[in-house]
């Protein structure tokens, strides 16, 4: 009985996320889901995006929390367009929230939506939102066993980033290990290094975002 329910919560969540997937190509928006564990750099990485993009993509963003609104301020200052949703205690998104949340963004004056999911490396995984593109964020503090560990958040991802690689050396993280595993789980996922402290590897994940708004756009 217990299965069937679950069964039946990600069936309609999938509902709402056809519908929400409907409404982002209709618009000509790219969604990225942006997951990773608590503490793992999300925001900080998106604040480095928005320096990069803000003045050439139209960005809005969606953030996910169990509570507060703290990383949504840190978003605000950047002029970007972004609403906090708080789960209560929800360890994940659902594809529900998204779409009342998109209700209340002019999707027709943005180019890219990039939903910040709640911290989290199980969870939001399974939920999908209606994206157009999933990815991972991995800082080398939490220890490079976590792509094997936590298997479908890398399988799910389509780009994964190895965030505050300027801590590797004060770190017992194996970087050559965690890209192959990442990979193993994952053949041609893209996989960037990157620093949100010295900048290294940003610019190739902007890269990636305005590949990802040019081929939704069609050009």
């Amino acid at each position: 009985m217990e299965i069937k329910v679950i069964k039946n919560i990600l069936g309609e969540n999938d509902r709402f996320a056809a519908e929400n997937m409907a409404l982002f190509k209709d618009k000509n928006v790219f969604v990225v889901n942006f997951m990773g564990s608590p503490g793992a750099g999300k925001t900080s990485v998106l604040e480095r995006t928005m320096e990069k993009l803000g003045g050439e993509l139209r960005m809005a963003v969606i953030e996910g929390d169990l509570f507060t609104s703290k990383d949504a301020d840190r978003i605000d200052k950047y002029g970007v367009p972004v609403i906090q949703i708080n789960t209560a205690g929800g360890c994940h998104l659902d594809a529900n929230m998204v779409q009342k949340t998109a209700k209340d963004i002019d999707l027709d004056a943005l180019d890219l939506l990039v939903i910040e999911n709640v911290g989290n490396l199980v969870c939001p995984a399974e939920f999908a939102l209606g994206e157009d593109a999933r990815a991972v964020v991995l800082s080398v503090t939490e220890g490079d066993d976590k792509p094997m560990k936590y298997p479908l958040m890398f399988k799910e991802s389509d780009i994964a980033l190895i965030n505050k690689v300027d801590l590797a050396p004060y770190c017992n993280f194996n970087r050559a290990s965690a890209k192959a595993d990442i990979e193993m789980l994952h053949p041609g996922i893209a996989v960037h290094e990157v620093s949100c402290t010295t900048g290294a590897g940003i610019d190739a994940w902007c890269d990636w975002l305005r590949k990802g708004v040019a081929k939704k756009k069609g050009h």
